[in-house]
């Protein structure tokens, strides 16, 4: 339920400075250096599907997420214990990261449980986080405080760029000194991701209070509590059309950028043969632009409207995509080399990038019932985690006709999931909601 009045400011300071400390896992892990580092050290040279096996973890991590999501949205509410299961998945995470650093070469399976469990407890925190922000926020600022969380997330991701810089310094790839470099960066991605949550778990007030009759209910009488409220739920949402709507738009655009997210390393070390520095320099584009793009957004989705804002984010990445496919062309028609042109592409995906997914978020705020705020934004993890298998389809696809013809791949997704969220009666739920009657139910 969104606040009748603003929060304290240090608290919402606090809430945001988790997207700070997560967004090192994903930047870091997912993102910038161990998928290149997996596809191209962990995996054995003479595989030949290479990308595929990142696809796997992706899609095992995500199934686990999709499953245990809702489920333990629903038990939160019950509990009220929102913050308990934020603190526990974080830890989760970082401790599994830091795992990482023991894997060697040819050690697949490792990697692939370590990064399925940190994943998996990534993407559980994004919904426990995601489910305090009507606790901290009135419907006026809802997106400008979702915005700011994605900013400084992105302010993180830099942040643990220019750490993991320190770490790897110069070094022949493919050495042992090398190897070691890139695996001790996961330790560091670890320890930074619990401290720069500290804020977080100091700051940030747990209102949520227990259902009557489960103040201080076990664990077995949640879990058997919280299926009985998945079920009704299921129901519930797929009755609640303007939701339900606008999920399944969420879902179609999502697979294009969780795909780019989860694979630009690997695409970038193995098409446009980026190596070292040239990595560092993207990776700094990407956050600064996503940065300045979630902060931006955040302001203009007050005028524009979060639905508006989502749908310019997409012409965006739809303009983005195209630039990709055709990059060779361009590349030869202005002069420039293949990277120069891959890192001008990377501002402007880079500026949607943060838009899309904060004002995605603040839609599920504005439509999120009261008394099931982490239930929504349960089901939001759910949606996105099968946009995140639907995204990791890039990976066999590209193992099949390469990985240029897959980037069409994408284009599709942004353009089917553009139209159907022009589709979503978004402002006309929020004046039932402004009337006082049930919010998109019809």
């Amino acid at each position: 339920m969104l606040n009748d009045r603003p929060v304290k400011r240090r608290e919402i300071f606090g809430w945001a400075m988790f997207d700070f400390a997560n967004s090192s896992y994903t930047t870091v892990v997912i993102t910038a250096i161990y998928s290149p580092f997996f596809v191209r050290y962990i995996v054995p040279a003479d595989w030949t599907v290479r990308d595929s096996w990142w696809s796997v973890a992706v899609i095992a991590s995500t199934l686990i997420s999709l499953v245990l999501s809702p489920l333990v949205g629903a038990i939160c509410d019950f509990s009220g214990q929102k913050k308990k299961y934020l603190v526990a998945s974080s830890i989760v995470c970082a401790l599994a990261t830091a795992g990482l650093a023991l894997v060697g070469p040819g050690q697949v399976g490792l990697a692939l449980a370590l990064l399925i469990v940190s994943n998996a407890a990534f993407m559980l925190s994004e919904t426990f986080c995601g489910a305090f922000l009507p606790d901290i926020s009135t419907e006026k600022n809802i997106g400008w405080i979702s915005g700011l969380g994605w900013g400084v997330g992105y302010m993180g991701g830099l942040l643990s760029i220019l750490m993991v810089k320190g770490l790897l310094v110069r070094a022949e790839p493919g050495t042992a000194e090398y190897l070691w470099q890139n695996r001790s960066a996961m330790l560091a991605t670890g320890v930074f991701f619990l401290l720069a949550a500290l804020p977080t778990f100091l700051l940030v007030r747990n209102r949520s209070v227990p259902r009557p009759g489960f103040e201080g209910a076990g664990l077995g009488r949640l879990v058997k509590a919280g299926i009985g409220e998945l079920k009704q739920a299921f129901t519930a949402t797929a009755g609640n059309r303007v939701l339900f709507q606008f999920l399944v738009a969420f879902m179609v655009y999502m697979a294009g950028l969780d795909a780019i997210i989860k694979f630009v390393g690997i695409y970038a070390s193995e098409v446009v043969q980026l190596e070292g520095g040239q990595f560092v320099v993207l990776f700094l584009i990407l956050q600064v632009s996503a940065a300045a793009g979630a902060l931006g957004f955040g302001v203009l989705e007050s005028r524009l409207g979060p639905k508006e804002s989502v749908l310019l984010s997409l012409c965006m990445w739809i303009v983005g995509a195209l630039a990709i496919y055709f990059m060779d062309s361009l590349a030869a028609a202005t002069g420039q080399t293949l990277a120069t042109t891959f890192f001008a592409i990377a501002v402007v995906a880079g500026a949607g990038l943060g838009a899309t997914q904060s004002a995605s978020r603040t839609i599920v705020g504005l439509l999120a019932r009261p008394g099931q705020t982490a239930q929504a934004f349960g089901f939001w993890s759910m949606f996105a985690r099968l946009a995140a298998i639907l995204g990791a389809g890039f990976g066999f696809v590209g193992d099949a006709v390469g990985r240029q013809n897959a980037v069409l791949l994408l284009l599709g997704y942004f353009v089917v999931g553009g139209v159907l969220l022009m589709m979503v009666p978004l402002r006309g739920a929020l004046r039932e909601r402004q009337q006082g009657q049930v919010p998109a139910e019809s």
